[in-house]
């Protein structure tokens, strides 16, 4: 083994151990809690509330986030009884590591009785557009968990940001749905003009895309098989705990609007490796399944073994997409100008097994910031929380630090290692860095013989 050749595994190593440090974990934890509670006018009120059960802490979980100037919006979905206020929000500038969660827009907002349902009801995710308005897709179920009860279809609840009045208020049509079934969890927003907005709808259980004009006040429903899930992939394991999911079309990210006035939509199932998109003119087209359309739809390639996706963002600045895995604890990148949608061309964002167990939301803010929520879904769900302990984290940093040292940054450079073959100087590296590592140790080992013995 010539000096060469050694001193050549020895750089490929480093290269290696180097990128594991500099391209993961650029993210910080902004906010966190135990668990979730709420800002009552008084002491009072709050102990009636936990009286009367309308108010159980251990029932609260955060699922969706949203920030808009100094506000972080929070969903709280009612999978039990006891949720004090399905939509919330804190101020940015809040000192506490944990603070109290304010109704959005108001507590009566949130009032159940007796004789009417409340203005929201069980919102899993939100988006606030550029036109200053908070979209909030309303599954319209309480207790989705013991007892299901679907008060109303779901809907869409329009908000103006600068007053916090409700704009308008959208059921969609029942032909849109699949009674008892339909399960809308995630929303796109295609806001370039102001007054022709689109929504796109995502129900998991029924796979199907909702497309709402707000223009014209009105939608239409778009199925493809690209929606349903990959059967091989409803396996998730999620620190200990194992389950099976049937979660169709899920993740839903928007690109840059294109000459023509139209953006891409990047889509996945939940329960599925691979990712596809489509351009949204085919979208807009209320007959888009009943002519070629169908095959605009692409698939773009497989994010790799249990490599399951929820939610996704598309960072309109530098055009990468991000998006959680949820059987890693991690946020991984991909820039959609790469030609390549491999495991090679996707970069690492964050990974942890205490700070990010189940990223069930990201966005990107307008000033270039990437906010995640992580909280351990799956423990709420299947086993129970310790109230001790931390369970909800708001992660967030800005995207141009995210991103540095992985495939997703501009700056990301080729080399050639000695056989000629490219590797990846970034997060995502192909096996001749694993490789590079045992190699490495092997080396070590025969250099200490070989100065023991010769």
């Amino acid at each position: 083994m010539d000096f060469l050749r050694l001193s050549t595994i020895f750089w490929l190593a480093s290269i290696c151990f180097e990128v594991k440090i500099t391209a993961l974990d650029n993210l910080r934890v902004a906010f966190q809690w135990k668990q979730l509670d709420f800002q009552y006018p008084n002491e009072n009120e709050r102990k009636l509330a936990i009286e009367r059960e309308d108010f159980v802490p251990e029932h609260n979980l955060p699922l969706g986030l949203e920030v808009y100037k100094d506000r972080l919006f929070i969903t709280v979905p009612r999978w039990k009884k006891g949720v004090a206020a399905s939509l919330a929000y804190i101020k940015l500038t809040d000192p506490m590591d944990s603070p109290k969660l304010n109704p959005y827009p108001n507590w009566s907002a949130h009032n159940f009785s007796t004789s009417s349902i409340p203005e929201i009801i069980s919102p899993f995710r939100i988006r606030a557009d550029q036109c200053d308005r908070l979209w909030v897709l309303d599954t319209g179920i309480s207790n989705i968990l013991p007892d299901k009860k679907q008060l109303t279809n779901p809907q869409l609840i329009i908000y103006d940001l600068h007053s916090d009045v409700l704009l308008r208020r959208y059921e969609i049509p029942a032909d849109q749905i699949k009674e008892n079934v339909s399960f809308f969890a995630n929303i796109a927003i295609e806001d370039d003009d102001c007054s022709d907005t689109y929504a796109y709808l995502a129900d998991l259980a029924s796979p199907c895309l909702v497309v709402y004009s707000f223009k014209d006040n009105e939608s239409w429903k778009i199925t493809h098989n690209y929606f349903n899930i990959d059967p091989l992939s409803g396996e998730m394991s999620v620190n200990g705990i194992n389950f099976e999911w049937t979660d169709g079309i899920f993740g839903l990210a928007l690109s840059k609007r294109d000459p023509n006035g139209f953006s891409t939509l990047y889509f996945h199932p939940m329960t599925s490796t691979n990712e596809f998109s489509v351009n949204t003119k085919f979208l807009r087209d209320k007959t888009a399944l009943k002519n070629d359309n169908y095959y605009q739809f692409k698939l773009l390639g497989s994010r790799g073994k249990k490599s399951q996706s929820g939610v996704s963002f598309l960072d309109k600045n530098s055009g990468v997409l991000f998006y959680t895995l949820l059987n890693l604890n991690a946020i991984a990148c991909w820039k959609t100008s790469n030609p390549s949608y491999t495991m090679q061309s996707q970069g690492r964002i964050y990974m942890s097994n205490v700070t990010m167990v189940f990223p069930n939301d990201l966005k990107v803010d307008f000033d270039g910031n990437l906010w995640a929520l992580s909280d351990k879904l799956p423990m709420f769900l299947y086993d129970k929380l310790d109230p001790d302990v931390v369970n909800f984290r708001v992660l967030t940093g800005s995207v141009k630090e995210a991103i540095q040292g992985t495939t997703c940054d501009e700056k990301l450079k080729i080399s050639n290692d000695v056989s000629g073959r490219k590797i990846q100087i970034g997060e995502k590296n192909i096996g001749i860095c694993e490789k590079s590592r045992g190699l490495l140790l092997g080396f070590v080992i025969l250099g200490c013989f070989y100065k023991v013995f010769y």
